[in-house]
């Protein structure tokens, strides 16, 4: 099959048009396998929206997938040697460990990370952070340039401290859904 482009303006059809083709497709090849790849959002709707399309109610070989999902599928069926997937509670018990680890070395966070969503605020920044590849070098740059700024200095130099504890503390054992793209590659 040749690449498509369907093109049209939000509401046209152009997911129903898909959607229909996919079924068309897998009723005529029930031996082959179909993704349809969504955002992560999406999938749950996705998945009913084919059901009701389905002449038979039932999509036995059409699998609906988000780019995470698919990647960590593939990981799982090459053999792929990743780690375990560290969810969000699981991300926030981790740094919840390395403040207490690293207490002595957080001179502005340290005290507020009691505080009701800051320790929710870091592991989002953190997340952050993994999903578009920031590295320590990155980091070390920003404290060095706001070095005028005393209060963004010492904020930065702390979360620069607990970005490297986390991912430290991650390093072969664990890996976030952020990075399950990178360990696809």
């Amino acid at each position: 099959m040749s690449l498509q482009f369907v093109i049209g303006s939000s509401g046209a059809g152009k997911s129903c048009y898909a959607y229909g083709h996919v079924i068309q497709e897998s009723m005529k090849y029930p031996k082959r396998q179909y993704y349809v790849i969504v955002p992560e959002q999406f999938t749950m709707q996705t998945q009913k929206t084919l059901v009701e399309m389905h002449p038979g109610r039932g999509i036995l070989n059409i699998d609906v997938l988000s780019f995470q999902r698919l990647a960590y599928r593939i990981i799982q069926e090459t053999g792929g040697n990743m780690g375990k997937l560290l969810e969000d509670t699981g991300k926030s018990m981790v740094l919840q460990k390395v403040v207490q680890m690293h207490k002595g070395q957080l001179p502005y966070l340290g005290g507020q990370m009691k505080r009701p969503g800051c320790l929710d605020e870091v592991k989002s920044l953190i997340s952050e952070f993994l999903l578009y590849d920031i590295e320590d070098s990155d980091l070390e740059d920003m404290v060095n340039r706001a070095e005028q700024q005393p209060l963004l200095h010492m904020k930065l130099q702390d979360i620069q401290v607990l970005y490297k504890g986390f991912k430290e503390y991650l390093e072969g054992h664990y890996i976030t859904g952020e990075e399950i793209l990178d360990a696809l590659l």
